[in-house]
């Protein structure tokens, strides 16, 4: 594939960043897009690998290698209808996954070696698609009968959606925020996705004839039994936002908030809503702690360097990760190595092993400081690894708002077991044996499901979902005349 030089020729190339004085100042994307020519060399050092890793490392199964050939050799509709096959929204990965696919690639065996830019390619095929006006709405040319309810409008929701939409059957989609997106909206900022390309893309599946209800929350404002009696089945891909806290003394202190509220409130303001003075989680002239260091903790940091924080610091429990592969963790898995996200480099501090056990308050019900120690790692009995105080390893952290963005636990409780019946796991999410829950006619994707996940595992989920759907629906007894 490519050229079978090419990845001796080129070196690795991402497309290039605004400059960080620049992007910090706006909500703008920060990557800019790529030059054809610069799109095309990078296509061309595609190996002729014999086995794609990359596409096996890929939850879509892209035709990766195909398409990075189809652009090296200036076929770009090719490339695009190659992609389209496999992948429902790569306008949305291109942009947000962390792209395992590359960590798969064979020429990411060597430490010093460097995989083929395949997410910035991605990006660049479907941009060009929608310039070109080869993106157009694709309704059913046979309808169906059958009506299907998705709860939720996130990237799982949205693929199974269109796929299903697209099989014939009327899909309507509950979301219970004012606009669908769920998490695309609401949770991921601009300066990594601006709101465009989604809105793009809805427009797209209302032109196919999704039907979209927005501020219903079913099991609030729609109860599960009613929905249940309305449409021949239900998806449900509600997500997985119920949070991870921290237990320990201070809690209840003002200046402590959940990751997503700080950012959905944040995207609601851009986008134009007025938040009341005192709801406003606003880190202008603050200290900021961030507990977490992952996406979501990355998106928090720059999020406070935008509204002009005076510090910006992310806490870790866990040692930093090596800088290359350790032995216990080959090519093809995913890389555990130390990185650093756009935000990251942005500014601001990181810290490594360090325990929050507490937060300190400034006596008029506010956070001041947070009370932590350095750990260090003791193997237990099992062979994993649990974090240990380390003896005058005590630390006082000053804090004026701190953002806790420790992870998820799964789906919030909206009814599911209650009042439809739905099973659950151990750790509360949607039982289900190839996205069929325990009740008939009743589906999930999605984090609610896997938990907390990728993007590109949502939008797999939700295709493959969709299949399962249609295959219940197609196995219905044909309605009377």
């Amino acid at each position: 594939m490519g050229k079978p030089t090419g990845f001796l020729e080129w070196p690795r190339q991402d497309a290039d960043k605004r400059d960080k004085e620049e992007r910090v100042r706006d909500w703008k994307e920060v990557y800019l897009p790529m030059a054809p020519e610069q799109a095309r060399a990078q296509g061309g050092r595609c190996m002729d690998c014999g086995v794609p890793f990359c596409q096996s490392g890929c939850p879509l199964g892209n035709y990766i290698p195909d398409w990075n050939d189809l652009v090296y050799r200036d076929r770009w509709r090719a490339a695009w209808e190659r992609l389209d096959a496999t992948n429902t929204f790569p306008e949305l990965t291109g942009r947000l996954c962390p792209a395992p696919c590359e960590a798969a690639c064979v020429l990411a065996i060597e430490p010093t070696a460097a995989p083929v830019t395949i997410e910035h390619i991605e990006l660049e095929i479907i941009e060009r698609a929608y310039r070109e006006g080869w993106v157009v709405a694709r309704p059913p040319a046979v309808e169906t009968g059958r009506t299907v309810a998705v709860v939720g409008s996130g990237p799982a929701g949205l693929a199974a959606a269109q796929q299903l939409r697209r099989a014939g059957h009327r899909v309507t989609v509950y979301e219970r925020d004012e606009r669908p997106g769920g998490m695309l909206r609401f949770g991921i900022p601009d300066f990594k996705m601006e709101k465009w390309p989604l809105d793009r893309r809805l427009a797209q599946m209302e032109a196919e004839g999704v039907e979209f209800r927005c501020g219903v929350a079913v099991g609030r404002d729609l109860s599960w039994r009613e929905l249940r009696g309305r449409h021949d089945a239900i998806l449900i891909a509600i997500g997985a936002q119920q949070h991870r806290d921290v237990r320990a003394p201070g809690r209840e202190l003002g200046g402590i908030h959940f990751a997503m509220e700080y950012l959905t409130q944040q995207n609601r303001v851009i986008a134009g809503a007025s938040v009341p003075a005192g709801e406003r989680i606003d880190a202008a002239g603050k200290r900021v702690v961030i507990l977490g260091g992952g996406d979501t903790g990355s998106d928090c940091h720059g999020t406070a360097l935008r509204q002009g924080a005076a510090e910006v610091r992310s806490i870790q429990l866990w040692p930093a990760p090596p800088t290359r592969r350790a032995a216990d963790n080959p090519w093809p898995e995913w890389p555990l190595v130390f990185r650093t996200s756009t935000s990251q480099e942005e500014g601001g501090e990181r810290d490594f092993g360090l325990m929050t056990r507490g937060f300190l308050g400034d006596g008029s019900g506010r956070v001041r400081a947070i009370d932590a120690v350095a750990i260090d790692m003791e193997r237990t009995p099992d062979g994993g690894k649990r974090p240990v105080p380390r003896p005058g390893g005590e630390v006082e952290i000053p804090a004026d708002l701190v953002i806790l963005a420790i992870g998820f636990e799964g789906p919030e409780d909206c009814g599911l077991a209650a009042e439809l019946g739905v099973a659950l796991t151990p750790r509360g999410r949607v039982a289900v044996n190839d996205h069929a829950t325990s009740v008939d006619g009743v589906f999930a994707a999605g984090d609610a499901m896997r938990g907390a996940s990728l993007i590109v595992w949502a939008i797999a989920d939700g295709r493959n979902a969709a299949r399962a759907v249609d295959r219940h629906l197609a196995a219905l007894p044909a309605r009377a005349a």
